[in-house]
Protein backbone atom coordinates (compact mmCIF):
# COMPACT_ATOMS: atom_id res chain seq x y z
CA UNK A 1 0.00 0.00 0.00
CA UNK A 2 1.18 3.51 -0.80
CA UNK A 3 2.07 5.32 2.47
CA UNK A 4 0.12 8.38 1.35
CA UNK A 5 -3.06 6.27 1.17
CA UNK A 6 -2.79 5.10 4.78
CA UNK A 7 -4.70 6.53 7.74
CA UNK A 8 -2.77 8.91 10.00
CA UNK A 9 -0.29 7.45 12.45
CA UNK A 10 -2.39 8.57 15.40
CA UNK A 11 -5.45 6.87 13.93
CA UNK A 12 -3.42 3.71 13.34
CA UNK A 13 -2.16 3.65 16.92
CA UNK A 14 -5.68 4.24 18.27
CA UNK A 15 -7.12 1.52 16.02
CA UNK A 16 -4.62 -1.00 17.38
CA UNK A 17 -4.88 0.27 20.97
CA UNK A 18 -1.13 0.83 21.21
CA UNK A 19 0.78 3.04 23.61
CA UNK A 20 4.51 3.69 23.92
CA UNK A 21 6.38 1.49 26.38
CA UNK A 22 8.66 3.30 28.80
CA UNK A 23 10.73 0.14 29.28
CA UNK A 24 11.63 0.25 25.56
CA UNK A 25 12.45 3.96 25.61
CA UNK A 26 9.68 4.61 23.08
CA UNK A 27 8.60 8.12 22.02
CA UNK A 28 6.75 8.24 18.71
CA UNK A 29 7.30 10.86 16.02
CA UNK A 30 3.93 11.16 14.31
CA UNK A 31 4.35 14.36 12.27
CA UNK A 32 5.14 13.26 8.71
CA UNK A 33 6.45 16.72 7.83
CA UNK A 34 9.16 16.21 10.46
CA UNK A 35 9.97 12.65 9.40
CA UNK A 36 10.23 13.75 5.76
CA UNK A 37 12.67 16.50 6.76
CA UNK A 38 14.84 13.96 8.59
CA UNK A 39 14.88 11.74 5.50
CA UNK A 40 15.87 14.71 3.31
CA UNK A 41 18.75 15.45 5.70
CA UNK A 42 19.82 11.81 5.52
CA UNK A 43 19.69 11.47 1.74
CA UNK A 44 19.98 11.21 -1.13
CA UNK A 45 20.26 7.43 -0.91
CA UNK A 46 20.74 6.78 -4.64
CA UNK A 47 19.08 3.40 -4.41
CA UNK A 48 21.16 2.17 -1.46
CA UNK A 49 19.53 0.19 1.33
CA UNK A 50 18.46 1.88 4.55
CA UNK A 51 18.26 0.26 7.97
CA UNK A 52 15.84 1.74 10.47
CA UNK A 53 16.00 0.65 14.10
CA UNK A 54 12.93 0.89 16.32
CA UNK A 55 10.41 2.05 13.70
CA UNK A 56 7.47 1.68 16.10
CA UNK A 57 4.28 2.70 14.27
CA UNK A 58 6.26 3.62 11.14
CA UNK A 59 6.34 7.41 10.91
CA UNK A 60 9.93 7.54 9.72
CA UNK A 61 9.36 4.37 7.68
CA UNK A 62 6.64 6.06 5.62
CA UNK A 63 9.03 8.88 4.75
CA UNK A 64 11.79 6.42 3.84
CA UNK A 65 9.43 4.55 1.52
CA UNK A 66 8.67 7.84 -0.25
CA UNK A 67 12.41 8.43 -0.79
CA UNK A 68 14.94 7.09 -3.29
CA UNK A 69 16.08 4.37 -0.88
CA UNK A 70 16.43 0.86 -2.25
CA UNK A 71 15.44 -1.73 0.32
CA UNK A 72 14.14 -0.41 3.64
CA UNK A 73 15.05 -2.84 6.40
CA UNK A 74 13.25 -2.40 9.71
CA UNK A 75 14.61 -3.86 12.95
CA UNK A 76 11.86 -3.86 15.56
CA UNK A 77 12.07 -5.51 18.97
CA UNK A 78 8.47 -4.85 20.04
CA UNK A 79 6.19 -7.43 18.36
CA UNK A 80 3.12 -5.23 18.91
CA UNK A 81 4.15 -3.08 15.96
CA UNK A 82 4.73 -5.82 13.41
CA UNK A 83 1.12 -5.74 12.11
CA UNK A 84 1.28 -1.95 11.67
CA UNK A 85 4.56 -2.18 9.79
CA UNK A 86 3.21 -5.00 7.62
CA UNK A 87 0.50 -2.59 6.42
CA UNK A 88 3.23 -0.51 4.77
CA UNK A 89 4.34 -3.39 2.54
CA UNK A 90 3.23 -2.90 -1.07
CA UNK A 91 4.34 -6.39 -2.10
CA UNK A 92 7.34 -5.18 -4.11
CA UNK A 93 9.86 -6.76 -1.74
CA UNK A 94 11.34 -3.34 -1.00
CA UNK A 95 10.29 -3.40 2.67
CA UNK A 96 11.82 -6.00 4.99
CA UNK A 97 10.77 -6.29 8.62
CA UNK A 98 13.04 -8.07 11.08
CA UNK A 99 11.86 -8.80 14.62
CA UNK A 100 15.08 -8.58 16.62
CA UNK A 101 17.14 -6.71 19.19
CA UNK A 102 19.25 -4.25 17.18
CA UNK A 103 22.13 -4.62 19.62
CA UNK A 104 22.44 -8.27 18.61
CA UNK A 105 21.77 -8.28 14.88
CA UNK A 106 24.52 -8.54 12.27
CA UNK A 107 23.87 -5.75 9.79
CA UNK A 108 25.96 -7.40 7.08
CA UNK A 109 23.38 -10.20 7.06
CA UNK A 110 20.52 -7.73 6.56
CA UNK A 111 21.87 -5.74 3.60
CA UNK A 112 24.31 -6.15 0.74
CA UNK A 113 26.80 -3.44 -0.04
CA UNK A 114 26.82 0.11 1.34
CA UNK A 115 23.80 1.05 3.43
CA UNK A 116 22.52 3.97 5.46
CA UNK A 117 21.15 3.86 8.98
CA UNK A 118 18.31 6.32 9.62
CA UNK A 119 16.56 6.02 12.97
CA UNK A 120 14.75 7.72 15.79
CA UNK A 121 16.64 5.58 18.27
CA UNK A 122 15.01 4.32 21.48
CA UNK A 123 16.50 6.48 24.23
CA UNK A 124 17.65 3.58 26.37
CA UNK A 125 19.88 2.02 23.67
CA UNK A 126 20.91 4.98 21.54
CA UNK A 127 24.49 5.31 22.77
CA UNK A 128 25.27 1.54 22.82
CA UNK A 129 23.97 1.25 19.25
CA UNK A 130 26.10 4.16 18.09
CA UNK A 131 29.22 2.63 19.67
CA UNK A 132 28.39 -0.67 17.94
CA UNK A 133 28.21 1.01 14.53
CA UNK A 134 31.32 3.12 15.17
CA UNK A 135 33.59 0.34 16.44
CA UNK A 136 32.07 -2.89 15.12
CA UNK A 137 32.95 -4.89 11.99
CA UNK A 138 30.15 -3.41 9.84
CA UNK A 139 30.67 0.09 8.44
CA UNK A 140 27.56 2.01 7.32
CA UNK A 141 27.60 4.38 4.36
CA UNK A 142 26.20 7.09 6.65
CA UNK A 143 24.24 7.43 9.89
CA UNK A 144 21.39 9.86 10.54
CA UNK A 145 20.24 9.32 14.09
CA UNK A 146 17.99 11.00 16.60
CA UNK A 147 19.13 11.14 20.23
CA UNK A 148 18.34 13.05 23.36
CA UNK A 149 19.76 16.54 22.84
CA UNK A 150 22.33 15.95 25.59
CA UNK A 151 23.68 12.85 23.81
CA UNK A 152 23.72 14.60 20.43
CA UNK A 153 25.79 17.41 21.95
CA UNK A 154 28.20 14.89 23.47
CA UNK A 155 28.75 13.35 20.03
CA UNK A 156 29.50 16.65 18.29
CA UNK A 157 31.27 18.53 21.13
CA UNK A 158 34.67 20.21 20.67
CA UNK A 159 37.58 20.39 23.14
CA UNK A 160 36.75 22.79 25.95
CA UNK A 161 32.98 22.27 25.64
CA UNK A 162 31.17 21.04 28.73
CA UNK A 163 29.83 18.09 26.72
CA UNK A 164 33.25 17.09 25.36
CA UNK A 165 34.24 13.59 26.37
CA UNK A 166 34.94 10.06 25.32
CA UNK A 167 31.92 9.77 23.01
CA UNK A 168 32.96 12.86 21.03
CA UNK A 169 36.51 11.60 20.55
CA UNK A 170 35.48 8.10 19.42
CA UNK A 171 32.68 9.36 17.15
CA UNK A 172 34.82 12.05 15.53
CA UNK A 173 37.78 9.71 15.07
CA UNK A 174 35.57 7.44 12.99
CA UNK A 175 33.15 9.89 11.38
CA UNK A 176 32.54 13.47 10.38
CA UNK A 177 29.74 14.33 12.81
CA UNK A 178 27.30 17.23 12.55
CA UNK A 179 24.19 18.17 14.53
CA UNK A 180 21.64 18.92 11.80
CA UNK A 181 18.25 19.30 13.51
CA UNK A 182 16.68 20.14 16.88
CA UNK A 183 13.30 18.83 18.00
CA UNK A 184 11.30 19.93 21.05
CA UNK A 185 9.77 17.36 23.39
CA UNK A 186 6.31 18.39 22.16
CA UNK A 187 7.09 16.85 18.74
CA UNK A 188 6.76 13.36 20.24
CA UNK A 189 3.98 11.18 21.58
CA UNK A 190 4.25 10.83 24.52
CA UNK A 191 6.48 13.88 25.04
CA UNK A 192 9.79 12.92 26.69
CA UNK A 193 11.20 15.02 29.53
CA UNK A 194 14.04 16.25 27.31
CA UNK A 195 14.52 17.80 23.87
CA UNK A 196 15.98 15.77 21.01
CA UNK A 197 18.37 16.36 18.13
CA UNK A 198 19.44 14.64 14.92
CA UNK A 199 23.09 13.92 14.19
CA UNK A 200 24.44 13.07 10.71
CA UNK A 201 27.63 11.00 10.67
CA UNK A 202 29.70 10.07 7.61
CA UNK A 203 32.60 7.59 8.04
CA UNK A 204 36.01 9.17 7.52
CA UNK A 205 38.34 7.85 4.85
CA UNK A 206 41.18 7.99 7.40
CA UNK A 207 39.33 6.26 10.23
CA UNK A 208 41.68 4.42 12.63
CA UNK A 209 42.49 0.77 12.06
CA UNK A 210 41.12 -1.75 14.56
CA UNK A 211 44.17 -1.83 16.85
CA UNK A 212 44.49 1.95 16.98
CA UNK A 213 40.76 2.37 17.62
CA UNK A 214 40.95 -0.14 20.49
CA UNK A 215 43.87 1.82 21.97
CA UNK A 216 41.90 5.05 21.54
CA UNK A 217 39.03 3.52 23.51
CA UNK A 218 41.45 2.59 26.33
CA UNK A 219 43.05 6.03 26.42
CA UNK A 220 39.76 7.95 26.42
CA UNK A 221 38.26 5.65 29.06
CA UNK A 222 41.20 6.38 31.36
CA UNK A 223 41.50 10.09 30.57
CA UNK A 224 37.81 10.96 30.89
CA UNK A 225 37.24 8.49 33.73
CA UNK A 226 39.19 10.98 35.83
CA UNK A 227 38.67 14.07 33.69
CA UNK A 228 39.45 16.58 36.45
CA UNK A 229 42.91 15.10 37.00
CA UNK A 230 46.00 15.93 34.99
CA UNK A 231 46.89 13.39 32.30
CA UNK A 232 49.96 12.24 34.22
CA UNK A 233 47.54 10.95 36.88
CA UNK A 234 44.53 9.85 34.82
CA UNK A 235 46.77 7.96 32.36
CA UNK A 236 49.09 6.52 35.02
CA UNK A 237 48.07 2.93 34.25
CA UNK A 238 49.03 3.44 30.59
CA UNK A 239 52.32 5.22 31.16
CA UNK A 240 51.40 8.57 32.68
CA UNK A 241 53.86 11.38 32.03
CA UNK A 242 56.06 9.24 29.78
CA UNK A 243 53.08 8.41 27.56
CA UNK A 244 52.14 12.09 27.33
CA UNK A 245 55.65 13.09 26.36
CA UNK A 246 55.77 10.35 23.71
CA UNK A 247 52.58 11.86 22.27
CA UNK A 248 53.91 15.43 22.43
CA UNK A 249 51.44 16.49 25.13
CA UNK A 250 51.95 18.20 28.46
CA UNK A 251 51.40 15.78 31.38
CA UNK A 252 49.78 18.70 33.19
CA UNK A 253 46.95 19.02 30.68
CA UNK A 254 43.52 17.60 31.37
CA UNK A 255 41.46 15.44 29.01
CA UNK A 256 38.90 18.15 28.33
CA UNK A 257 41.40 20.31 26.37
CA UNK A 258 43.00 17.56 24.26
CA UNK A 259 41.77 17.50 20.67
CA UNK A 260 41.24 14.46 18.47
CA UNK A 261 44.76 14.62 17.01
CA UNK A 262 46.21 14.62 20.52
CA UNK A 263 44.21 11.59 21.58
CA UNK A 264 45.22 9.77 18.42
CA UNK A 265 48.88 10.47 19.27
CA UNK A 266 48.30 9.04 22.74
CA UNK A 267 46.71 5.94 21.19
CA UNK A 268 49.66 5.51 18.82
CA UNK A 269 52.03 5.81 21.76
CA UNK A 270 50.11 3.03 23.55
CA UNK A 271 50.39 0.74 20.52
CA UNK A 272 54.00 1.71 19.78
CA UNK A 273 52.99 3.00 16.35
CA UNK A 274 55.24 5.70 14.90
CA UNK A 275 53.89 9.21 15.25
CA UNK A 276 53.24 11.20 12.06
CA UNK A 277 55.54 14.23 11.64
CA UNK A 278 53.59 17.50 11.86
CA UNK A 279 54.09 19.66 8.75
CA UNK A 280 56.27 22.77 8.70
CA UNK A 281 57.36 22.66 12.33
CA UNK A 282 60.76 21.02 12.07
CA UNK A 283 59.42 17.83 13.62
CA UNK A 284 58.24 19.52 16.83
CA UNK A 285 55.57 17.55 18.57
CA UNK A 286 54.38 19.72 21.43
CA UNK A 287 50.70 20.54 21.03
CA UNK A 288 49.60 24.16 21.20
CA UNK A 289 47.22 24.07 24.10
CA UNK A 290 43.93 25.87 24.24
CA UNK A 291 44.00 28.47 27.00
CA UNK A 292 41.07 30.22 28.52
Amino acid sequence: MNPSDLPSLRETLDAHGLLARKSFGQHFLLDLNVTRKIVRLAGPFDGRAVIEVGPGPGGLTRALLESDAGKVVLVEKDPRFLPLLAELDDGSGRLIVVEADALRVHEAELVEGPAHVVSNLPYNVGTPLLIKWLTGPWTPHALTLMFQKEVAERITAAPGDDAYGRLAVIAQAVCEAKLVMHLPAAAFTPPPKVASAVVHLVPRADRPEKALLAALERVTAAAFGQRRKMLRSSLKSLGGADLCEAAGLSPEDRAEVIDLAGFLRLARAVTGEAQPTPPNDGGATMMRRKRS
